[in-house]
């Protein structure tokens, strides 16, 4: 009689085979060619690397313009620059849209000839499955009654060994075919989150061209072309300068004296993320450029220099508690467009000098997320991150003398948290 057992843990076996390793459906049909679409790929990217040295050049030509005499016909090119830059990135940003649009067609591609390997397998394995189900019917006795010798009925069940060493065998290739597949459908899904992140970046920055632009012709308009007028503005910018720069220290210098170390995290790297790639260009304290810069002679966070447009990330979780553009009330006179976010640390972080705000009072952020762009608003010599970590229970949002609503609170220094 055939072992019961044995047949019902076969038929387990069988049933948990088809659950675990179950085939994918949903082929799509695809244009070009496997090799088409790998030419076509590398064609963007050294499209991109070509843009990527146009954005560098630009930025050259940008750092240059610095060292000049301030007039107005450095700050026009220093906008023709900005707008430049930004629109090379916009033209990156399409190309690289493209390009995860033929890295998700290869994809398809390779997601297609696993699911044929996964099924290849599958009917392999399922014969073997037969076969062992057949053979396991007969018990040992069976087994050498049924041959003419001892020989044969050893051989007989050497083959039942190697039926299922062989099964062993394809249910581990198997394995690593499903896991292959499953690393693929988690590339396309990174692919499509790009594709949506891109497109975001791509809106923000036209925006941010835009704004660009209307600055330009307000400073035409308000000087009428004309250097002696610019000249005159900038005078008057900085003794504005110097008041709002005076007035935040003051304030941020007793706020400083009445912070409390044991409500905060113990300083120390990765507190906080890194909120733009970029190159640090000015430190937290007292630095060279705050001593004839500011009047309070004093920096109150650290500066990281990247081109006009480029991603800032949230340094960690927590909520958005104020944004707002200072421009509106003291024309390059302090922070700009900004971002005010409150951790659950007990840490608040400020970015400042942006060219565009991708978040609002009151929402939720999480570390790493998008919240803005670089830029130049405000007080700001060239395109830059400010960042300013604050003890978060000194921290408010106050009125300036001449600058409209001002962030203030007792600061610390950023690269103790980063």
């Amino acid at each position: 009689m055939p072992n019961q057992a044995q047949s019902s843990n076969f038929k387990v076996l069988i049933f948990g085979f088809w659950i675990l390793f179950g085939f994918y459906q949903g082929s799509v049909a695809l244009g070009a060619t496997p090799d088409e679409l790998r030419q076509s790929i590398e064609e963007k990217s050294k499209g991109l690397q070509a843009i990527n040295d146009q954005i560098r050049n630009t930025q050259k030509q940008l750092d240059e313009t610095q060292t000049q005499k301030n007039s107005l016909q450095k700050e026009l090119k220093k906008i023709d620059y900005t707008i430049s830059q930004l629109n090379l990135s916009i033209k990156s940003g399409q190309i690289t849209v493209e390009k995860y649009g033929l890295e998700l067609q290869s994809l398809q591609y390779d997601i297609d000839k696993l699911k044929n390997e996964i099924e290849t397998k599958r009917l392999a394995i399922t014969k073997l499955l037969q076969e062992l189900y057949q053979k396991s019917r007969e018990t040992l006795l069976v087994t050498f009654l049924k041959n003419r010798s001892l020989a044969q009925a050893i051989s007989e069940n050497q083959n039942i060994a190697n039926l299922n060493n062989g099964l062993s065998t394809e249910l581990g290739e198997l394995k690593e075919l499903r896991l292959q597949l499953d690393e693929n459908f988690h590339s396309v899904s990174a692919k499509k989150g790009g594709i949506e992140r891109e497109n975001l970046n791509l809106r923000n920055r036209k925006n941010i061209v835009e704004t660009t632009k209307s600055d330009r012709q307000s400073i035409l308009s308000q000087t009428k072309n004309q250097e002696k007028l610019y000249a005159s503005l900038i005078d008057s910018l900085a003794k504005k300068q110097a008041d709002i720069s005076a007035e935040i220290e003051t304030i941020e210098k007793e706020l400083r004296s009445k912070i409390d170390p044991s409500l905060l995290p113990i300083p120390r790297p990765g507190v906080l993320a890194m909120p733009v790639s970029g190159i640090l260009s000015q430190n937290y304290g007292y630095t060279a450029f705050a001593k004839y810069g500011y009047k309070g002679r004093f920096h109150n966070g650290v500066d990281f220099a990247a081109p006009t447009g480029t991603e800032v990330r949230v340094a960690d979780s927590g909520t958005v508690i104020a944004t707002g553009n200072q421009d509106q009330f003291c024309y390059r006179g302090a922070y700009g467009k900004f971002i005010v976010v409150q951790h659950e640390n007990n840490l608040t972080t400020l970015y400042a000098h942006l060219s565009g705000q991708a978040v609002k009072k009151g929402d939720i952020v999480n570390r790493g997320q998008l919240i803005g762009y670089v830029g130049s608003t405000g007080y700001a010599t060239g395109p830059h991150l400010h960042l300013t970590v604050y003890a978060g229970p000194t921290f408010y949002m106050g009125a300036s003398r001449v600058c409209g609503p001002m962030p203030f609170g007792g600061d610390l220094d950023p690269s103790k948290y980063l």
